[in-house]
């Protein structure tokens, strides 16, 4: 078993390694002027399972494409399998169609890692399950819950919980968690009149004078978020801790946080978001390395992923 790096979350991919007291495969990855992506594998690996580490985070296209390129050099070097380790899946979020005439991307995406030579994917809180569907190979969907639980009750010392699903489509995910916490649940119903854009029109569940846990696998522009928050504390919540799995935080998102009436903001580290975050007291990150690690352990091992969940 080897691991191998992209360059979109450095140092995810060392701490992974570090876990599993390996050393990162010395590879040469750099773009030439006109921004064509070149990759150089420094070291023989014939015959050997590799796990490559790359999230298609922004620069979505340019980290993809890098991804395929590696996956490509590692068929062409006789790699015995190639596992592509996918912390933050991208295009996820089109996953069928919602218009005429509009592309399935997700699929396209499942192809491409496919035709480049995956055997197989890895990855954390696909954002919409059937995804998997797509990929005719192994798909490992990681999940966040019991990281997350394991933090609530270890920082979080109100008695009076209540999960809180941001929409409709992540009631599963929120279930599961206030499952664990033995927590009652609530539901926001909201609409998009516009990409990008939400509006909060009912809450469905008593929030009043409780914490309030809202869970979800993606924030981008912070806008959904903070409404949400601030429709909770109209609504009476006491104080409100958000968890999320995958940070994008495009554009002023990490200062709409920091402004905004949450309490915390807990995110993992699936993107690199350090430089994003500095100096902002609202924001933690929860690192995954410990989990991808041991998953990435006994996927090399043959032995059960889902017992990690159980």
């Amino acid at each position: 078993m080897k691991i191998l790096s992209g360059t979109s979350n450095l140092k995810l991919s060392k701490n992974i390694a570090k876990n599993l007291k390996l050393k990162l495969i010395n590879t040469n990855i750099r773009r030439f002027a006109d921004g064509e992506i070149y990759i150089e594998i420094n070291e023989n690996i014939r015959g050997n399972s590799v796990f490559v580490i790359q999230s298609t985070s922004n620069p979505a296209n340019d980290n993809l494409m890098e991804l395929l390129l590696i996956i490509d050099a590692l068929k062409r070097s006789s790699a015995k399998t190639i596992t592509a380790v996918i912390p933050y899946f991208g295009y996820a979020r089109q996953d069928r169609k919602v218009a005429p005439r509009t592309s399935i991307s997700a699929k396209v995406v499942a192809n491409l890692l496919t035709n480049a030579g995956a055997n197989r994917i890895v990855t954390v809180d696909l954002h919409a399950g059937q995804i998997q569907g797509f990929f005719d190979m192994p798909v490992d969907n990681l999940f966040t819950t019991p990281l997350f639980s394991k933090f609530i009750k270890r920082k979080i010392t109100s008695k009076n919980l209540v999960c809180v699903s941001p929409d409709m489509g992540g009631v599963a995910r929120t279930r599961a968690l206030a499952t664990r916490l033995k927590a009652d649940l609530a539901i926001i119903d909201k609409r998009r009149p516009a990409p990008g854009k939400s509006q909060v029109m009912n809450i469905i569940g008593d929030v009043k004078n409780k914490s309030c846990i809202i869970v979800d696998d993606i924030i981008d522009s912070g806008g959904t978020i903070v409404n949400a928050v601030d429709a909770l504390k109209k609504q009476g919540a006491k104080e409100v801790f958000v968890f999320i799995t995958h940070a994008v935080l495009s554009g002023e998102a990490a200062r709409k946080i920091k402004n905004s009436k949450i309490k915390k903001l807990i995110i993992t580290d699936t993107i690199d978001n350090s430089s994003k975050i500095k100096n902002n007291n609202k924001i933690e990150v929860l690192s995954i390395s410990s989990l991808m690690s041991e998953a990435i352990k006994r996927i090399a091992n043959s032995n059960s992923v889902s017992d990690l969940f159980n």
